[in-house]
């Protein structure tokens, strides 16, 4: 493991590693121990006691936060017609069908979210490769490939987030800045509880949830009690 750097030390001695916190009062140690020169992204990490080898417990979906995520998003479209202006009123940046594949094809990837309509789809996968791995990659269970490209924009320049869990059953989520009040991220923070916790796969058995932290960008992790939520 990589040796951390002073500013990190520092504040990992302002933690106390045995202890559980309230989630107001993780929130508020994670912004005060903050080292980072810019406006990090706080970020919360369940733990869940799921086998992720079986496809029905892999985890994965999309939660509009309810106070946004503190980044303005880059929304693309793949649609054709009426779609791809309904998708341009609703303000997305970009939208197009073959030459927005070419596009990305020739190395154009400037964007956080990418929406397709189903008809585009045959098209749209050519980018697997490319889209797949960086996780931009529209996807019904994330609501990003629909037929409602109004709602989907909307809702991703608003604050939508995807969640999925990786091969550990982690599920790691953006749930604001740290220049957010703690309220604000606490609001966010309890959205994204209750879409997990309603998301257990019904073959798990025993703790679902075994642990919850939440961090900033460079800061170190801070345990939250389950039972305050």
């Amino acid at each position: 493991m990589a040796k951390r750097g002073k500013k990190y030390q520092d504040a990992l001695k302002q933690v106390d590693i045995t202890k559980a916190y309230a989630p107001k009062e993780a929130l508020e140690l994670v912004k005060k121990i903050d080292f980072a020169k810019f406006d990090a992204t706080v970020e919360t990490v369940f733990k869940l006691n799921v086998d992720t080898k079986q496809a029905d417990q892999q985890l994965r979906g999309a939660v509009v936060l309810p106070n946004g995520t503190g980044k303005e998003q880059t929304v693309i479209v793949f649609a054709k017609g009426e779609k791809a202006k309904d998708a341009e009123a609703a303000g997305a940046d970009v939208v197009g069908d073959d030459d927005l594949v070419q596009r990305i094809q020739g190395g154009w990837l400037d964007f956080d979210v990418a929406v397709a309509t189903p008809d585009m789809m045959a098209q749209v996968g050519r980018l697997g490769r490319v889209l797949g791995p960086k996780g931009l990659m529209p996807n019904p269970k994330t609501g990003t490939v629909t037929m409602d490209v109004k709602k989907a924009v909307e809702e991703s320049k608003a604050g939508k987030v995807t969640y999925r869990t990786d091969r550990d059953g982690n599920v790691h989520v953006p749930i604001g800045k740290v220049s957010f009040d703690a309220d604000k991220l606490l609001g966010n923070l309890d959205v994204i509880e209750e879409t997990i916790v309603h998301a257990r796969p019904a073959s798990v058995k025993g703790t679902y949830v075994s642990n919850v932290s939440v961090t900033s960008t460079f800061g170190p992790g801070v345990h939250v009690d389950l039972s305050q939520f």
